[in-house]
């Protein structure tokens, strides 16, 4: 009988994308009655799992190939005439085609051929982040520093330090432009997005050299805004009892620099949900923020991901561990990890989505149970010492996915049922249990996310 493990490795192996005869990535899904023809693609942000498994299984040349290949194509991106897209984002997703002649072609989508047409943000964040995991595993500083390689990176601090009409400095981003790109109501500055640029940042900073001329000035901004972020977030994103209790008796229309409620948050926007969900000696970073706007719903990949890059100091990460741990129905349930809670439903669900068939409450974006997310959430717990929490997530997941043939995400309140559009044989459910399995076994595994190229001063 076959366990869960070598069933995921099986479906891992399955998905590889070839390209002049080498492995370049691996398809989104193998289901052959996906719905949507973009899941044959290989996706930035879905190889990321997989990368790190092929790292730490000492495949280092599949990643090191993949990280070639995005780079490459960025020179493919179209530009509509009379309108200047941001100049060389990394695509959301590629996928190898074979021409009349028989000759391999690659087809990129930046966004252009995606559903509702939304741009991949996320992807060249988490494209530098497997970029410094693989140099610290494979040692390769040759291809990381490479001159193409650090035009990369440059490339993308330019684009996201680029002036704005902006005085904050979270990163402003247009709506579904992440994981969550649907209408959900998360456009503006999303946790998610925080949590990667700040990642990101981190990432660059171990990969440029301060004293390099061509480096040294995008270097010290990158510092600068480090510190502003995460005082920004820390502050104005983290939400526990004491600070809703502040926000609850918040004044507003108070100018100048001294304001406590300097976004001018109105205390009736707290949900009613809020204060009899919140447990106390707990707390969360909130949704999204700006101006006379908190979105108070928790989302997951969001925090976990500042408490995995540190983005959340310690005890805010012990606190949104504990968060977990406390509402592990809402939060995990029945197949971790749960995307945002809560759902939403009635007018507010059709207002805020358009009436979106896919996003049902408690459905896929809308309040669905992610396998995906296992892993993120596996290396935060074990970062912020709750090795219980990332064993018995991983324990859940486990049995259910190979019995269930690797959906994509789960339905209902606590996970129960498998998604009514979910594909089946997606890989990045399947990576994700790996990756955990291998961060449980071996804790010093975690070493390949270790971002160590910026400390808060």
């Amino acid at each position: 009988m076959t366990d869960p493990i070598s069933s995921a490795y099986r479906l891992l192996e399955a998905s590889q994308v070839h390209y002049q005869g080498r492995v370049v990535g691996t398809i989104a899904s193998l289901d052959a009655h996906a719905p949507a023809e973009n899941y044959a693609d290989c996706f930035v942000r879905d190889f990321v799992p997989s990368g790190l498994v092929f790292l730490l299984d000492g495949r280092h040349d599949i990643v090191r190939d993949f990280l070639a290949l995005v780079l490459k194509l960025r020179d493919q991106q179209e530009e509509v005439e009379g309108h200047r897209a941001v100049a060389k984002v990394m695509p959301a997703s590629f996928r190898v085609l074979c021409n009349e002649a028989g000759e391999e072609e690659i087809h990129t989508d930046f966004g252009d051929r995606a559903i509702g047409r939304v741009a991949p943000v996320d992807s060249m964040m988490w494209w530098l982040i497997l970029l410094v995991a693989y140099e610290r595993v494979s040692g390769d500083t040759a291809f990381t520093r490479s001159p193409e390689c650090r035009r990369g990176v440059r490339m993308i601090l330019n684009i996201c330090l680029q002036d704005r009409f902006e005085i904050f400095p979270t990163l402003l981003v247009p709506d579904g432009s992440f994981m969550i790109d649907r209408r959900m109501g998360v456009y503006g500055h999303p946790l998610e997005i925080q949590s990667l640029f700040f990642g990101a940042l981190r990432a660059a900073l171990e990969l440029l050299d301060p004293e390099d001329a061509e480096s040294q000035a995008i270097h010290q901004q990158s510092c600068k805004r480090l510190d502003q972020l995460t005082e920004y977030v820390r502050h104005y994103y983290w939400l526990d009892e004491d600070r809703l209790n502040r926000i609850h008796r918040y004044r507003t229309e108070i100018f100048g620099h001294d304001s406590e409620n300097a976004l001018n948050i109105h205390p009736e926007s707290i949900p009613d949900w809020v204060s009899d969900w919140l447990p106390p000696q707990t707390g969360y970073l909130v949704g999204n923020l700006g101006p006379g706007r908190m979105d108070f719903r928790f989302f997951s990949l969001g925090n976990l991901l500042a408490v995995l890059f540190g983005l959340a100091d310690p005890e805010q990460g012990r606190r949104i561990m504990a968060l977990f741990d406390q509402r592990w129905s809402d939060l995990a349930g029945m197949m971790p990890v749960k995307i945002c809670f809560p759902a939403m439903e009635g007018d507010e669900w059709r207002l805020m989505t358009g009436s979106d068939p896919k996003n049902i409450p408690w459905s896929y974006h809308n309040g669905g149970n992610w396998p995906a997310l296992l892993w993120a959430f596996v290396a935060a717990a074990l970062h912020a010492g709750r090795e219980d929490l990332a064993r018995r997530a991983h324990d859940t997941a486990a049995p259910r996915l190979y019995a269930n043939g690797w959906p994509e995400y789960y339905d209902g309140r606590n996970g129960r049922l498998i998604g009514r559009r979910s594909n089946f044989n997606q890989t990045w459910s399947a990576t994700a249990l790996i990756l955990s399995h291998k961060f449980i076994e071996d804790p010093s595994t975690l070493d390949v996310l270790s971002l160590k190229g910026y400390e808060k001063r």
